[in-house]
């Protein structure tokens, strides 16, 4: 009996996917990339776009990028398309589908995940197979199709989307990647976040001291970040949005109303609040944990430095600061 009844649990699984890729949603909305250095607001930004009925957003960091995740993927269409499939497959997925999603490791919340990498792939082959002369942009659209299709607990899967939403840090630094981006989806948005390097460096400091505990090629960093998205403005014009940082915590709304305009979709109160699969969602930082939403104390972070790391900061970034803040938007 115990074998008759699992033997019909997994037909009735089986029958579950089946139906499953039969009713899939295509996802051929152009993507609004979300790029700069790491630290400055690039992932909470994304969980504000995240439940808008207009958006799908990416739930995680965006890695498809090969062969790091801030390399723009290049698809050969000489290729199989197993191998598009291989250059995108994002393994994180089977980490938060099994362990659950959580945005750093110290939360105790964890969130519901339930995505099958088995029926992204099916999905994948199957909306490649339907596309008479696959263009590199029908790759694109397959592999977002496959990734929200194989996902079963989103709650915004369903409707009409104007854009997808992700976030990768660093993507933006190169003028390949852009060029790359903006080839396959000229429709498609930028959006960077600049944050003051005074309150930048204690978070990336104290976040990955491998990579931001030396404080003269942190700023180098930083400084490099900040000239890429001068670089990118003059050269995308109107497709590419500047913010601060600090206009994100302290005019969210006025902020998040401009973004709205920017990519013409409706605003909507859930713009206000980060958040994972339409729940409330703690800051991703490294100081002191505190509740869900957005967290104030960040642009406060320059306290906790050195008059000595300060002068530092400021003679190493300081021109390049205000040039950068001379292309941001003016938000009403």
């Amino acid at each position: 009996m115990f074998n008759k009844k699992l033997a019909e649990s997994q037909a009735l699984f089986d029958d579950a996917c089946r139906f499953w890729l039969e009713t899939v949603q295509p996802v051929t909305s152009p993507l609004v990339l979300i790029s700069q250095i790491q630290r400055s607001g690039g992932s909470m930004l994304n969980q504000l776009f995240d439940g808008h009925p207009e958006v799908h957003a990416h739930p995680h960091e965006l890695k498809f990028g090969y062969p790091r995740k801030d390399d723009w993927p290049p698809i050969d269409l000489a290729d199989h398309p197993e191998r598009w499939f291989e250059i995108f497959f994002e393994d994180i997925v089977v980490r938060h589908f099994r362990y659950g999603y959580k945005k750093m490791a110290k939360y105790k919340d964890t969130f519901l995940f339930i995505f099958l990498p088995s029926l992204q792939k099916e999905i994948f082959l199957k909306y490649v197979d339907s596309v008479a002369a696959v263009t590199r942009r029908d790759v694109f659209d397959a592999y977002m199709t496959s990734y929200f299709g194989a996902w079963l607990n989103n709650q915004n899967r369903i409707g009409s989307k104007k854009f997808v939403t992700a976030f990768t840090p660093r993507l933006a630094f190169s003028d390949a990647n852009m060029e790359s981006f903006f080839d396959i989806y000229p429709e498609g948005r930028l959006i960077s976040v600049v944050r003051d390097p005074k309150n930048w460096f204690p978070s990336a400091n104290r976040h990955e001291t491998d990579k931001y505990g030396d404080i003269k090629k942190a700023l180098e960093q930083w400084n490099a970040s900040a000239r890429s998205m001068v670089r990118n403005k003059k050269a995308f014009g109107d497709r590419v949005c500047m913010i601060t940082f600090e206009n994100l915590i302290q005019r969210n709304e006025s902020v998040m109303r401009h973004l709205a305009d920017f990519l013409a979709i409706g605003f909507d109160d859930i713009l206000l609040t980060p958040t994972f699969n339409k729940i409330p969602v703690k800051p991703n930082t490294s100081f002191k944990i505190e509740s869900p939403g957005i967290m104030v104390s960040a642009l406060e972070r320059y306290k906790t430095l050195s008059p000595e790391a300060l002068n530092t900061i400021e003679e190493m970034t300081g021109d390049v600061y205000r040039q950068v803040l001379e292309s941001v938007e003016s938000i009403s």
